[in-house]
């Protein structure tokens, strides 16, 4: 098996291997200085390219090309075009030039744009993304592109993103002078742990709620749950082990770097994590392996649900977002062996901390879905607070630091200016925190708050530029310093000192932690509709135009599209829940009591004295419960009509959250209640017990 593994890995991929062995020499140079420096790339070379790609991909069997791009859908979008021009003599030949691959034109009016393109301005450009290699899939050549508008307006997720990229490496490549160091680029790099459940297709077609909105809307708790803890790691069920074997060969043809695979805490839930990559490439790879997933479980009986929350009382799915920094020789979120390279490390820790304190309403917004609602703040996931975690040792070196006191660690190291500076320690000395929505773990970040559903491009672009800021700030005040050593250090201390707030290594579950940030002065947005606005907010808008990542007609656009989106996805949970408890619930409900009914009618009908009792009991509470589905479903429709009625994106929104929801969380207290006396012959919905417990 490890020899085929070596042979498929990236078979399906035009990447550097391939085309250092198939592209002229003279070609190969200058693509690579497009790769690794960020050249502009030249129309001939983007000419011999294609021809040799589109040979390449047409051997795997291609007989279509695609430029593969990432609207503000969040996922991803793909026009096929043939290679196949007519030639006029009833024959046809294969084409494909660099002006095909640099660029494509797809209609930008039918994407959610806010407000950035009216239906009657179509056009729109999707650009090449080289530094994300060329794939084959169902024999298509696939080509990763940024999209933007006629006018120039990012209408994806990948434009601000590399964007971002950009912008930090520059201000890191500064910081990064001044200890001595002359790099190209500084890369950022994520690994994206995706969670994910895989029920059963027949139980999946036979629920309306799953089929529209990926979770139920319905559904009595499982007489077992996961309170004993014995899925965890647990033994892999076959059907399912096979599916992860496929999937990880599919992955690994696409380059895909699928590593580690195990079931997770909830029945029924999984986990895929790779090894990181740089961060456009990882997200590219995260969002093939979402589609891949959701391709290749029909095939063993099994679908596959990306919804952050597809059940009730059990643990949703997240989508950990492990991020660092780096250049082609160091991590530079590892600590070092020496006092200088710990001086560094401290630099751009400092400056992560500060950005993240500074700018936690704006990645709060990075993943603020309607999914994600159910999940932050439950215990299962990081609370809507943003706070940092650093663990035991780091966080001593830290107040060290901040107070000028001597650091007692293991090994103590000091600097001339008599400042103790952070000794080498394991990087497992850091223990994981669970409850942390942003914890330091060795030499990266793992950010624990995006939902599993969701496109890690956004936390991302936030995250680059956020610390981008830092670090030109940090890079400004440096570059002039007489000693620069003592500078580093007195800025580093008056980071921590005045960001310390953000440092929080307990237990983020509890009520206590909730008045503790308070406290503190952190904020607490429990609601997509709360978190937003952030978005329009002066000083966020200003970190991104200073960059160049995003305007702020882009940033005001974002805004109204993801407030639209919620309002969409709270009604179409909505009509779906009004539909199948008019449509299949109440009327089970009604024939489970006509039937017992019945039955009373026929033991009086033999005689009076027979007790009637357990079935007068069923009628009552069977009778109350669908007095209370009906009342919900009135209650529900006409919240859904007013909150549909309102003028603006953010009325609609917070309406849909604040009336629509409550109402939707009666109806369901209603049915469910009613579910747990009706008969199993007469509810039309497979249960959470036989959903989540199949065999």
């Amino acid at each position: 098996m490890a020899a085929n593994v070596m042979e498929i890995y990236g078979s399906k991929v035009f990447n550097e291997h391939v085309m250092k062995e198939r592209l002229p020499s003279a070609t190969y140079k200058s693509l690579e200085k497009t790769l690794h420096k960020g050249a502009p790339l030249d129309i001939e070379v983007a000419n011999v390219v294609a021809s040799v790609m589109k040979r390449w991909a047409m051997e795997l069997g291609a007989t279509h090309y695609t430029h593969w791009f990432q609207p503000l859908t969040g996922i991803t979008s793909e026009k096929h075009d043939g290679f196949v021009s007519p030639v006029g003599d009833g024959t046809a030949i294969m084409e494909f030039s660099g002006k095909e691959l640099v660029r494509g034109e797809p209609d930008a009016s039918s994407f959610p744009s806010g407000g950035l393109r009216a239906t009657c301005e179509a056009r729109g450009y999707t650009a090449w993304d080289p530094t994300s290699y060329a794939f084959v899939k169902d024999d298509v050549l696939c080509i990763p592109t940024a999209f933007v508008s006629y006018t120039g307006e990012a209408l994806d997720k990948k434009t601000p993103l590399l964007r971002s990229m950009n912008a930090l490496s520059n201000q890191a490549i500064r910081i990064l002078k001044l200890f001595g160091k002359d790099v190209d680029y500084v890369s950022t790099t994520v690994g994206p742990e995706q969670e994910y459940f895989l029920i059963k297709k027949e139980d999946y077609e036979a629920r309306q709620d799953l089929i529209l909105t990926g979770r139920t809307l319905f559904g009595a708790p499982s007489a077992k749950g996961q309170e004993l803890e014995e899925h965890y790691f647990g033994v892999i069920r076959p059907e399912v082990s096979a599916f992860m074997k496929e999937l990880d060969e599919e992955l690994w043809k696409l380059g895909v770097p699928a590593k580690t695979k195990h079931n997770e805490v909830a029945p029924c839930q999984h986990e895929l994590a790779p090894i990181f990559d740089t961060t456009n490439v990882a997200i590219d790879h995260n969002l093939l392996t979402m589609e891949m997933m959701k391709k290749i479980a029909p095939k063993y009986g099994l679908v596959c649900l990306q919804h952050e929350k597809p059940f009730e009382g059990v643990n949703g799915s997240g989508k950990h977002n492990n991020w660092s920094m780096s250049t082609p020789a160091e991590n530079l979120l590892d600590p070092g062996d020496t006092p200088m390279e710990n001086l560094q490390f401290l630099v751009f820790l400092a400056a992560v901390i500060k950005a993240v304190d500074e700018y936690a309403d704006l990645l709060r917004t990075s993943v603020a879905t309607p999914g994600n609602d159910h999940r932050l703040g439950a215990n299962e996931a990081p609370p809507a607070i943003i706070s940092i975690f650093v663990g035991e040792e780091l966080e001593a070196v830290i107040d060290a630091i901040a107070s000028d006191s001597p650091y007692a660690g293991p090994v103590k190291m000091k600097m001339d200016l008599g400042v103790d500076v952070l000794p080498k320690f394991s990087k497992d000395t850091t223990d994981r925190n669970r409850t942390s929505p942003f914890a330091f773990t060795g030499n990266k970040f793992e950010f624990r708050m995006p939902g599993s559903a969701e496109n890690l491009s956004d936390c991302n672009t936030i995250l680059n530029t956020a610390v981008a800021k830092e670090l030109k700030g940090y890079a400004d005040e440096l570059e002039g310093a007489e000693d620069f050593t003592s500078a580093a250090i007195a800025l580093i201390k008056r980071t921590i000192r005045d960001h310390r707030r953000v440092i929080f290594n307990g237990n983020g579950y509890t009520a206590e932690w909730e008045a503790e940030a308070e406290k503190r002065g952190l904020p607490n947005k429990k609601n997509t509709p709360a978190a937003l606005p952030a978005l329009i907010e002066p000083k966020n808008i200003q970190l991104m135009e200073d960059f160049g990542v995003l305007t702020k007609v882009e940033m005001e656009s974002r805004y109204e599209v993801e407030m639209e989106h919620y309002s969409k996805i709270i009604n179409i949970e909505a009509l779906t829940m009004l539909e199948m408890a008019r449509k299949q619930l109440l009327p089970a409900v009604n024939s489970y009591t006509s039937e017992v009914a019945n039955t009373a009618a026929s033991k009086l009908a033999v005689s009076e004295a027979i007790s009637v009792r357990s079935e007068t009991k069923t009628l009552q509470k069977l009778s109350a419960d669908a007095d209370a589905m009906s009342d919900a479903i009135d209650t529900l429709q006409a919240a859904v009509d007013a909150a549909k009625a309102l003028p603006t994106e953010t009325e609609k929104a917070v309406a849909f959250h604040s009336d629509v929801i409550p109402a939707m969380d009666a109806l369901r207290a209603a049915a469910d209640d009613a579910e747990t006396i009706c008969g199993e012959d007469y509810w039309p919905l497979p249960s959470y017990s036989k959903m989540l417990y199949y065999v």
